[in-house]
């Protein structure tokens, strides 16, 4: 997850979701309604125009409307590996 307590903050890269896209998220990809705003969630599933996330808070994923979020993200390279 992005921020973990205890640990340094990772540089998140943000962009647009583009909903008119093929595939506008992936698997593993950070959502978030506003870039580096909070909620963010990691997409765990895909289902039509829904995602399912999941998020270091709770333990439990749930499904939400892709449409809910506005901005995708991904870990900046020097902080995924």
């Amino acid at each position: 997850m992005p921020h973990m307590q205890g640990t340094a903050p990772h540089r998140i890269d943000w962009a647009l979701v583009d909903h008119a896209a093929a595939y506008p998220v992936r698997i593993g990809d950070l959502v978030s309604g506003d870039a580096g705003g909070m909620p963010i969630y990691r997409v765990v599933g895909l289902s039509g125009a829904d995602v399912w996330v999941g998020d270091e808070q709770r333990p439990t994923v749930r499904m939400m409307p892709l449409s809910a979020f506005c901005w995708r993200g991904q870990l900046a390279a020097a902080d995924a590996a």
